[in-house]
C-alpha cells in the first residue's frame, strides 16, 4: 500500500462491524469494490466471453475478408494498370511506327515528284530539239523550192530572151556530138 491510501484509510471514521447474512448492500466501498469487480467480471466472462470471443472472431473474419477483398482489389488494379502501361507502350511504338512511315512514304513521294518532274523536262526538252529541227528542215525546204523556183523562172526567162534559130541550132549541134560520142560499155 502507499502512503496516500494510509493516509485515506485512517481519514475515514471508524464504523462498528456490522454482521449481515445474505445479501444486501455495503456501504464500505474498498471491501465491496473488488468483490463487486470479481462478480460481475466472471458473470460477463462466463455468459458474455463466448459471444464476446465470437463477436471478435466475426469482426476479425470481417476484417480479413475486407484485407483479402481490398488485396484482390490491388492486384487486379495493378495488373489493368500494367495492361493499360503495356498498351501505350504499343500504342506509342505504333504511333512512333506510323510517323516513320509517313516521313518515308513523303520522302518517297518527294523524289518519285522530283524523277517525274526531271522527266519530262528530258521529254519536253527532247520535243523541243525535234520541233526546233522540223521547223529548220521546213524552213530549209521552203527556202529550197523558193530558190528552185527561182532559178527556174531566171532560166526560163533567160531561155525565152535567148530563143532564136541559132541558138536551136547550136544546141541540136551540141546534142548530135554527146550522141556521136557515146560508146555503150
Amino acid at each position: 500500500m502507499q502512503v496516500q491510501d494510509l493516509v485515506f484509510l485512517m481519514a475515514l471514521p471508524e464504523q462498528p462491524e456490522v454482521v449481515h447474512e445474505g445479501f444486501g448492500f455495503n456501504g464500505n466501498i474498498l471491501e465491496t469494490n473488488i468483490v463487486n469487480l470479481s462478480v460481475v467480471i466472471g458473470i460477463v466472462v462466463s455468459f458474455g466471453g463466448d459471444a464476446l470471443r465470437s463477436l471478435l472472431e466475426n469482426r476479425r473474419q470481417t476484417v480479413l475478408a475486407t484485407l483479402e477483398q481490398a488485396n484482390e482489389r490491388a492486384r487486379e488494379a495493378k495488373q489493368r494498370l500494367e495492361e493499360a502501361a503495356s498498351q501505350l507502350e504499343f500504342a506509342e511504338k505504333k504511333a512512333a511506327e506510323i510517323r516513320q512511315q509517313g516521313s518515308a512514304a513523303a520522302e518517297k513521294e518527294k523524289s518519285d515528284l522530283l524523277a517525274q518532274a526531271e522527266q519530262d523536262i528530258a521529254r519536253l526538252e527532247s520535243t523541243k530539239e525535234e520541233t526546233l529541227a522540223l521547223q529548220q528542215q521546213k524552213a530549209v525546204a521552203q527556202v529550197s523550192q523558193q530558190v528552185v523556183a527561182l532559178a527556174l523562172n531566171r532560166v526560163r526567162d533567160k531561155l525565152t530572151s535567148r530563143l532564136d534559130a541559132t541558138f536551136h541550132q547550136s544546141v541540136n549541134s551540141f546534142n548530135i556530138v554527146l550522141f556521136t560520142n557515146y560508146k555503150p560499155v
